[in-house]
């Protein structure tokens, strides 16, 4: 049994995109839905549909690539706040990721959302991941 979610869907979004697969799948729920759907607003994946395989919802990912090498756009996923140790943040300590060039993933009172976006609406929250 998972018992770190957040994790599991890092770990299966990293793995697939160093052996360059073009779609992962991961078990879905609400929370990660609200996480796929920041890497796809912010240019990270190609697209995401949660589909139904086998009578459970799955979250089908299409991974984006670039160059003839076909490098990952994503480079690092690191997971920030994990089950043993939480980490919290107010909006005016919302991590910079890569001196702007990555993102920070929060789960605020207002919903998942990325660093940038929860402070321009001025809420801080718990900072799940950071992406480059």
């Amino acid at each position: 049994m998972i018992t770190d979610k957040i994790g599991d869907l890092l770990t299966r979004i990293r793995n697939a995109s160093r052996v360059k697969k073009k779609l992962v799948d991961i078990p879905a729920s609400n929370l990660k839905v609200g996480i796929v759907e920041c890497l796809f607003d912010m240019g990270y994946v190609v697209n995401y549909k949660v589909i139904d395989v086998d009578g459970k919802k799955t979250i089908r990912v299409g991974l984006k690539y670039i160059g003839i090498g076909r490098e990952p756009v994503i480079t690092n996923l690191h997971r920030v706040s994990r089950p043993g140790l939480r980490q919290y943040v107010a909006k005016d300590e919302i991590p910079r990721v890569q001196n702007g060039l990555g993102i920070a993933i929060l789960s605020t009172s207002r919903g998942i959302m990325t660093g940038h976006k929860a402070k321009t609406i001025g809420v801080g929250g718990e900072v799940l991941c950071e992406v480059y």
